[in-house]
């Protein structure tokens, strides 16, 4: 953008504010969350001001995207812990959009089920299914758009510096709580795409398992985090 446009970064804040072509992006993927590769979001932070802000046009696509989870391989728990997280609020935020439709709901649904924790990062398998799930829920949102996690992450990562799968973890729960009432059969769905049993439960019911399943997905992230920072002390 800077190559092909003049001025402050900033003042292209917003929705298809591009007027030049770009050159050529060949995007190659190194995590499993931010499906940076396949969309047309391209998210700064404006240091001085703490302030996070995104270029949102359809000029942003790569030319070629790559993903090959043996780039993944040997990646820090924590990293993966909050990589991951980014991919499923992705989903969620996807699924649920007042913007999502069948194609986008495919997509979400199938990257929710194969976003899974696992102990060993060398887990190629893991890794694998890790990255078609980014892929899936980035191709779901850049259509369906996001939700409200996405845009108060945002401000805690430009203000806090704090990792963006990290913030989205500690918010996503809480704002699928106060959505669930708005489509609780669209939140039942995620519980049970997630691998919980919502046999004979009712749909309200149902739909605030997801927020727990959520809430302890969180915390597992977050328990990665404490172990790297003791390892690194």
């Amino acid at each position: 953008i800077a190559a092909t446009h003049e001025g402050d970064l900033y003042q292209y804040a917003g929705i298809e504010p591009l007027t030049n072509p770009l050159t050529a992006i060949v995007a190659v993927n190194t995590t499993a969350g931010t499906a940076s590769e396949v969309t047309r979001h391209c998210v700064l932070t404006n240091t001085e001001t703490k302030v996070k802000f995104v270029i949102v046009s359809w000029r942003n696509l790569p030319s070629v995207s790559i993903n090959d989870p043996l780039l993944m391989i040997g990646k820090p728990a924590a990293l993966t812990a909050a990589t991951g997280m980014d991919a499923l609020t992705h989903a969620v935020e996807a699924y649920i959009s007042k913007d999502a439709n069948p194609v986008t709901d495919a997509a979400a649904m199938q990257a929710i089920r194969l976003i899974q924790a696992v102990a060993l990062g060398s887990n190629l398998q893991a890794r694998e299914n890790m990255a078609y799930a980014s892929l899936l829920a980035g191709m779901a949102f850049n259509n369906a758009n996001l939700g409200y996690v996405h845009a108060m992450a945002h401000q805690l990562g430009g203000l806090y510096d704090m990792p963006h799968g990290v913030a989205n973890a500690v918010l996503l729960p809480h704002v699928a709580r106060y959505n669930l009432i708005a489509n609780p059969e669209k939140f039942a769905d995620i519980a049970e795409l997630m691998g919980e049993n919502i046999t004979g439960l009712s749909t309200l019911d149902a739909a605030e398992k997801q927020a727990q399943k959520q809430l302890e997905e969180g915390k597992a992230e977050g328990e990665a985090l404490l172990e790297e920072l003791r390892h690194r002390q």
